[in-house]
């Protein structure tokens, strides 16, 4: 479902003829050691591409265009190994459309104090080649990443794995396809927005299904079928009294498996990466999917309730981020408040559909009434989140700009158990405390949907953010509303003027 084996981001190096053919030379092989280690380190989820100097503009022009025209190229990591003059970059740069990361470092880590000579100060200048390159990055315009540091170092190779992720979960987005089975929830404004400008700035394709063509998957579904997935619920989680083989409510828990097995092969035929249901709308089915959600989103794929195809694509984003790393990202809301003033938080949850990969311990398969959508009894998996830092974040159009709200929280254990609670749930603190964050959280307009990480970083959201021209507000520690709502009111000017500038 997701697999970056085939994705690459290409290494690209700065230069000029005035240095010689034998600089140009170490050049070159400096880059190919670079190139070379930080592929060996394991500690980047893309394999990056070493690309010959580059010293003229027609070079560059050429590079940018051949990775423009490579469909697994997610992005590129631009290097001023010495002094390449920037107005060599002016026509490449200005029809680069992917990703661009500017690693600002140098070959060798120290000053080699006794034999430093012009030679190696020739050599070595990526201190002020650096620094014209980001001019004429910042003269474009141009989103990117600066990362600065010597490339051995963990911490560098870090944030370079942190926007290899972001860039792969960007260039999913431009092929990523939304089903939206049903429409909107009645009346809610915030799941709403502009699908065409969605598909124009993001990517993402978002198209409605009748849940006829649903259902059509899910009767196709045959009694072997069924009674293998109900052996798979059997083994991983623990069910519910009545749910097993034999038992009084099975028959639901079959019901949820054949709409489970529709729901994958409806997807699987269609390509999807990402779909929507509503409980207004589930004419032709037993249940709402629950557990169907559930598990769909723990392979991978995005997910959002009432219609939300906004959050189906967030999650399903988060879900690229997060490949491969420790922790669980989920489709989450925020549902009600704790106000104790010895610990205030949120408790988030859903009616069914929370993904079990931030799951704490193995889920319970549940079946209990819904008491909305006028369906039989919904199954779902029910459990308590991990603990720990996690982000929770929303993305909601503002008309003349999408926007996305992050709030870092922490993850904690309830100080009680909910036994009467048939939900999945996580309790958290959000920073810098409950009472900024919400008023911050709305006045900035961010949805009660959200996608949920215990993966992820801020920093992996912002470098999203960044290549797909989100505008972004953060709520965390060093958040003080006052200064938020100037921070709003900015905003709203700078894309004002923006958009008259057009």
């Amino acid at each position: 479902m997701i697999d970056y084996k085939p994705l690459e981001a290409w290494f690209i190096t700065g230069s000029q003829h005035l240095y010689g053919p034998e600089t140009l030379e170490q050049v070159d092989r400096d880059s190919g050691a670079i190139v070379a280690g930080l592929n060996a380190s394991g500690e980047l989820p893309v394999r990056v591409v070493f690309k010959p100097v580059l010293k003229t503009p027609d070079e560059i022009s050429a590079v940018l265009r051949d990775a423009e025209a490579t469909p697994d190229c997610i992005g590129l990591i631009a290097w001023m190994h010495t002094f390449s003059p920037s107005k060599m970059w002016i026509r490449g740069l200005t029809r680069l459309r992917k990703p661009l990361c500017h690693l600002h470092t140098q070959f060798n880590r120290d000053i080699p104090w006794s034999t430093i000579d012009m030679d190696f100060m020739n050599l070595n200048q990526s201190a002020h080649g650096g620094r014209e390159f980001g001019f004429i990055c910042s003269r474009l315009r141009m989103d990117r990443k600066v990362v600065v540091g010597h490339w051995e170092d963990p911490a560098v190779r870090g944030r370079l794995g942190t926007w290899l992720r972001a860039a792969a979960a960007w260039h999913d987005s431009q092929v990523m396809k939304i089903a939206r089975i049903g429409d909107n929830m009645r009346q809610v404004a915030v799941t709403e927005g502009d699908k065409v400008e969605a598909e124009r700035r993001l990517g993402y394709a978002v198209n409605g299904f009748g849940l006829g063509d649903l259902v059509e998957h899910v009767d196709a579904a045959t009694d072997e079928e069924v009674d293998a997935l109900c052996q798979e619920y059997a083994g991983a989680y623990r069910l519910m009294a009545g749910l097993e083989k034999g038992g009084p409510r099975h028959s639901s828990l079959r019901d949820a498996a054949r709409i489970e097995l529709g729901l994958r092969a409806f997807l699987q035929e269609g390509g999807f990466h990402a779909f929507t249901d509503t409980f207004e709308n589930l004419h032709g089915l037993k249940q709402l999917p629950g557990i169907a959600a559930q598990r769909l989103m723990a392979e991978g794929y995005g997910f959002g309730a009432e219609g939300d195809w906004k959050h189906a694509a967030l999650v399903r984003s988060m879900k690229v981020m997060a490949h491969g790393l420790p922790g669980g990202t989920t489709f989450m809301e925020d549902y009600t408040y704790h106000f104790d003033p010895a610990g205030p938080g949120v408790l988030g949850s859903h009616m069914l559909e929370i993904c079990p990969s931030i799951a704490s311990g193995t889920p319970s398969c549940e079946v209990h009434p819904l008491g909305i959508g006028g369906k039989e009894d919904p199954v779902r998996l029910v459990f308590d989140s991990a603990t720990g830092q996690a982000v929770n974040a929303s993305v909601v159009d503002m008309g003349n700009r999408f926007r996305m709200v992050v709030n870092v929280v922490d993850v904690v254990n309830p100080p009680e158990e909910m036994p009467k609670l048939p939900t999945a749930r996580a309790l958290w603190r959000p920073q810098p405390e409950l009472g900024t964050a919400a008023a911050a959280w709305i006045h900035a307009g961010g949805a009660h949907h959200t996608g949920f990480s215990l993966a992820l970083s801020l920093e992996h959201l912002e470098d999203f953010a960044g290549m797909a021209g989100l505008e972004l507000l953060v709520i965390d520690e060093g958040t003080e509303l006052r200064q938020f709502r100037k921070e709003l009111r900015w905003n709203d000017v700078a894309y004002q003027l923006e958009g008259s500038m057009r």
